[in-house]
């Protein structure tokens, strides 16, 4: 039986700086993945490097 319990698992969340990426990379966390983010490099870094 597959293991569908977020424990170990990694989300890549892109354009996490702002908007959808941002509240999504957040709920993801929340539910306990571990969550890699990307974001332009010309846009305003993210205030926290690490959600946990």
């Amino acid at each position: 039986m597959e293991n569908n319990e977020p424990k170990d698992k990694y989300a890549l969340v892109t354009g996490a700086a702002k908007g959808i990426g941002k509240a999504s990379a957040l709920e993801l966390a929340k539910l306990g993945l571990n969550v890699v983010i990307n974001y332009n490099s010309s846009q305003k870094k993210p205030k926290k490097k690490s959600m946990r």
